[in-house]
């Protein structure tokens, strides 16, 4: 067999694999069997905060010669299975020459003394002094809950320090008027999920208000900024949350809701529709869209068919989360000849309804 043909096959049983993964995860997954979904805001938050923090049986040493979050991180921050590299929050440019911007390095390249350039450490996305009381690390507890926890590059770290996120646009993660950080858009659904988590978790110590600037409009009790319900919907859960989410799972018990389906934030705190993973909670999906593409596996162009409008908005991922395509479109007709080969994820908006599919470029 040629390495081409070898390769496609490879492609081909990956996006059967997938598409296999999401049939069976468009049914609500057994770990959330206990919550009654016909309930929605403060009901349901009460129901999912009271799941995670039950289902938190294993606290996890910070540093220790057992296993500890360094040992977790290497396997849930992998870039890809089997890979030696983790992939680095905040980062984006690994051919730059400057180790800040890198996002991804090798898995044992750790910083365990104060000279860490080049190095990557332990980023608290909920940072550790805005939570009230501040996060620990001496003993096991919500200070070592590897869900907040990211490989970041050291002096990515130290540059995003305890700022609050703010809303901005581009590859770059970057301080926004000195007091803000804005983490890219790669990273920025990430941070969104990570902070809906922690604040259901430890909801007395890690309100969600306390780590971002901006509008609190949509939640009906303003207790979670606008800014993360649009970073939600507006950055897909990528491959590498579903790999963490699985892996600190079986460490810790517990799961963040929000990755499992980013929707769950929708019913909750309102604002834009974020996608529906399992297909059974949101209206759009009770009121059974017709939108489906066509051909799932292509190496031209995708149609989209059943459209309500003319116009309609189009993001395109790949499987890393990062996006390839955003834009407003009025043919139906995508061309994605200049992409390369692998696995892809279309979001269309149509109507005041969200679709979203896989497809395979080969």
């Amino acid at each position: 067999m040629s390495k081409l043909n070898y390769n496609l096959l490879l492609l081909l049983l990956l996006f059967v694999c997938l598409t296999a993964f999401n049939v069976v995860t468009a049914q609500i997954p057994d770990y959330y069997s206990s919550i009654d979904f016909s309930q929605q805001e403060d009901a349901l938050k009460i129901q999912l905060s009271n799941l995670i923090i039950d289902t938190h049986t294993t606290d996890i040493p910070y540093t220790s010669s057992t296993t500890d979050t360094w040992d977790i991180l290497r396997q849930s921050d992998l870039e890809f299975q089997n890979s030696d590299k983790v992939l680095l929050i905040y980062g984006f440019d690994d051919n730059d020459g400057t180790f800040m911007t890198d996002r991804s390095r090798d898995a044992f390249d750790t910083c365990h003394s104060s000279s860490c350039i080049g190095l990557w450490n332990r980023e608290h996305v909920f940072a550790k002094s805005l939570a009230q009381p501040s996060l620990v690390t001496n003993d096991p507890g919500s200070g070592t809950d590897v869900h907040n926890l990211r490989a970041a590059d050291s002096q990515k770290n130290s540059q995003r320090s305890n700022r609050l996120f703010i809303d901005d646009s581009g590859e770059d993660s970057k301080i926004i008027n000195g007091d803000y950080f804005y983490p890219g858009d790669e990273w920025k659904g990430d941070v969104a999920r990570i902070i809906m988590y922690m604040y259901l978790r430890y909801p007395a110590q890690c309100e969600a208000i306390n780590s971002a600037t901006g509008s609190v409009n949509y939640s009906p009790n303003g207790d979670m900024p606008d800014v993360f319900l649009e970073w939600n919907e507006e950055d897909p859960v990528s491959v590498l949350e579903q790999t963490r989410n699985d892996v600190i799972f079986s460490y810790q018990g517990n799961r963040n809701p929000f990755i499992d389906n980013p929707y769950l934030a929708t019913m909750i705190w309102n604002g834009p529709a974020a996608v529906d993973t399992w297909g059974t909670l949101s209206t759009a999906v009770e009121n059974e869209i017709s939108i489906s593409i066509s051909p799932t596996i292509t190496n031209r162009t995708i149609a989209i068919n059943g459209l309500n409008e003319d116009e309609f908005n189009v993001h395109i991922y790949n499987q890393l989360g990062q996006k390839i395509i955003f834009s407003s479109e009025t043919s139906s007709t995508i061309d994605v000849s200049s992409f390369p080969s692998g696995l892809y994820i279309i979001q269309v908006e149509n109507s005041g309804d969200v679709f979203q599919s896989k497809f395979l470029v080969r």
